[in-house]
């Protein structure tokens, strides 16, 4: 029996200019819903002299004002709900680690909703009722765990809900169950191909066929390395707890990037100066408006990641426009010494000169000056204990990284599995400037 393409192929595979209409009728609704039951987003309309009735449709988008994580902050807990408390079933909520946390607010439809997302991301990857899927994702206030696997109860499969951690539970499970596809964070994925070759698995004795990789950034040359650890395709999936968790947008089998699920949610790109839209193809900040969500329906999010949207169609034969993988984002790009780096350059020249993808940055400031080091772990097949040896591997990834950055951290080759490993989202770094101030 021939494998379904799509999970909602009449959605999925609409007309853009159906699309469109749908979209309009959904925003002007949207809009009114947000202004009569959000005090703190009606007051931003109204200093903008704007009112639901000026919102025809997707056209008029850009007269509406914008949303910032200090917004939510500053309404914390519930100042940008906008149901009364007894229709919400669930919250989830952001991490934490740089303000208060953001809580987002689920009804009933909510999550509905957002597991037909996830469901669609399910069957991009080929899966079906016949497919055992193992969560890996925390679960809990974290998004990753609770979306997947109400997906993967949408679309029928078995449902293993290992969540994060006790890798030789998962392990266990993975191959006494024959899990065929993955979910998880792409650091703990490469852990488990470790783990996984360590025990003495190969890739043809892994029953895994696909894995859907997300929460964090990743590369091209780390996602090549999950694929040829675990014998699987490895494929991106994007969310926000603040617009609803993962399965915003997800990768198809043609992986030029991630379909956004445009019936609800409708993503610009602007320039992150001036606010300005963008048109199609150029690179800036990404924002979403969501057009469904009763219970905490962002409009015009700025979610400060930076990538690009492309509307040419999909031979996968999906309608809905791709974002790339984030390029890195507006607001944790970090300033060394006058430099302005991002994690993902890091990355990547760590990748492309053969070095293991866990590393940890360390950023601190002595008389007033920053100091910039990079802790990289060498395989357990590299690691050589000779002085000289690691010596002249830290040289020549410092001089990759200049090359990279026009800057030369300190490079600190460590041995294999010293650095802790994620089963949430990586820590990739640790910025202590700011104690010292």
């Amino acid at each position: 029996m021939e494998k379904r393409k799509y999970y909602q192929p009449e959605i999925e595979t609409m007309p853009r200019e159906e699309l469109k209409k749908l979209q309009s009728e959904k925003l002007v609704k949207q809009v009114k819903h947000v202004y009569d039951n959000v005090a703190y987003y009606r007051e931003k309309m109204d200093k903008m002299g704007v009112k639901p009735e000026d919102i025809h449709g997707i056209e008029d988008l850009h007269k509406l004002p914008f949303i910032e994580k200090s917004d939510l902050r500053d309404t914390y807990p519930d100042g940008m709900l906008a149901v009364p408390r007894e229709e919400v079933v669930r919250i989830h909520s952001t991490s934490g680690t740089t303000g208060r946390r953001v809580i987002a607010y689920y009804t009933q439809h909510d999550i509905d909703l957002w597991e037909d997302c996830c469901a669609r991301a399910i069957v991009a990857v080929g899966a079906d009722k016949e497919d055992i899927i193992q969560v890996s994702y925390g679960y809990g206030l974290f998004t990753g765990g609770s979306g997947l696997h109400g997906g993967s109860h949408k679309v029928g499969c078995m449902t293993i809900p290992m969540s994060s951690g006790n890798t030789e539970r998962q392990i266990q499970f993975m191959t006494d169950l024959g899990a065929t596809v993955l979910c998880c964070t792409p650091s703990y994925a490469a852990y488990l191909g470790e783990s996984l070759k360590e025990m003495g698995y190969t890739p043809d004795t892994i029953p895994l066929k696909a894995g859907i990789f997300g929460a964090e950034p990743w590369t091209a040359s780390m996602r090549k390395s999950i694929e040829e650890t675990l014998g699987i395709k490895a494929y991106d999936i994007y969310g926000l707890t603040e617009i609803s968790g993962p399965g915003v947008s997800f990768e198809c089998a043609e992986q030029g990037g991630m379909h956004v699920n445009e019936d609800h949610f409708i993503a610009e790109i602007i320039n992150p100066e001036t606010g300005e839209p963008l048109p199609y193809g150029e690179k800036g900040e990404l924002v979403f408006t969501c057009l469904d969500k009763e219970a905490f329906p962002m409009l015009r999010y700025r979610t400060r990641d930076i990538c690009v949207l492309n509307a040419e169609p999909c031979p996968c034969g999906r309608t809905h426009i791709r974002m790339s993988k984030p390029m890195g984002r507006s607001d944790d790009m970090m300033i060394i010494r006058g430099v302005n780096v991002f994690p993902s350059q890091i990355e990547s020249v760590l990748l492309n000169e053969g070095f293991s993808p866990n590393y940890q940055i360390k950023l601190g400031r002595v008389n007033n000056n920053d100091t910039f080091d990079v802790y990289v772990e060498l395989p357990a097949e590299q690691f050589d204990d000779s002085v000289k040896t690691i010596a002249e591997k830290e040289r020549t990834l410092k001089d990759a990284m200049r090359n990279m950055l026009g800057i030369g951290p300190s490079v600190h080759l460590v041995p294999p599995k010293t650095i802790a490993r994620s089963e949430g989202k990586a820590v990739r770094i640790i910025d202590e400037r700011k104690l010292h101030d």
